[in-house]
């Protein structure tokens, strides 16, 4: 019982220690400039948000997270539906969708520079062209698995195409809508700052790119763990009581 206890309640926190714990170990090892201690790197970032500087760059950097993947999301799940439920859409897209899938984001990034200039536009369209293809395959992956029974009850009963959707074809599509929610806010942030390091006056990736020009190791790992604690905040307050929420239906 007590190891259970313990395995559920304080498991990921003495995995956090034990991090913690060999960061430091190494940092006491290696060069302090090189790789600096917990301890240097929580002085650093108090002092950036009594600044304002962290506060500022990161709030730049949420808004265009947050832009860029409310696109992303509703452009690729409508159309990751579409094509799950169309199939000869989709081997007409396959395709596509395949040649989009493999296209290097930096490569997308420096295009759309190019193309549309060094403007915010440019900016967010780079990363939600990005994003879109792994939230199309997701959601076509999940359309394909829905239950035909359930569809046919649906039609047999009336449904209209609203009622369907929102009461027999979202619930099943939930668990793949918040798989891509979860892998897009990993993969779509790291996306933001190498457009922000390529082309953007302010922002996170701006900040780093300072930061590594001038060599300060104790900054670039102070804006990095600033970053990670505001994605699993979004995580614990949003998206898992929302997962939660949305799940009561299932017995």
């Amino acid at each position: 019982m007590f190891s259970k206890f313990l395995t559920s309640q304080y498991l990921g926190f003495i995995s956090l220690i034990l991090f913690l714990l060999s960061w430091y170990g190494l940092a006491t090892l290696l060069n302090q400039h090189t790789l600096p201690s917990p301890v240097i790197v929580l002085k650093v970032l108090k002092q950036e948000i009594i600044s304002g500087e962290l506060p500022y760059h990161l709030g730049i950097t949420l808004l265009r997270l947050i832009i860029s993947f409310s696109i992303a999301m509703l452009i690729g799940c409508s159309i990751g539906i579409l094509l799950g439920r169309h199939q000869k859409l989709d081997y007409f897209l396959d395709q596509w969708l395949v040649i989009f899938l493999n296209v290097p984001a930096l490569v997308t990034i420096i295009l759309c520079y190019v193309w549309f200039g060094l403007s915010e536009s440019a900016a967010i369209l780079a990363v939600v062209i990005n994003k879109i293809p792994n939230v199309i395959v997701t959601m076509r992956e999940g359309t394909r698995t829905l239950n035909q029974d359930l569809l046919e009850m649906a039609h047999c009963y009336h449904f209209g195409k609203r009622k369907t959707f929102f009461h027999v074809i979202w619930p099943q599509l939930y668990p793949f809508v918040m798989a891509t929610t979860r892998s897009g806010l990993a993969l779509i942030w790291k996306i933001i700052l190498v457009v922000e390091l390529l082309g953007r006056s302010n922002g996170m990736g701006y900040q780093l790119n300072i930061y590594f020009q001038l060599f300060d190791v104790a900054s670039i790992l102070a804006y990095t763990v600033a970053f990670i604690v505001i994605i699993q905040l979004i995580e614990m307050l949003i998206l898992k009581p929302f997962d939660k929420n949305a799940k009561k239906w299932r017995r």
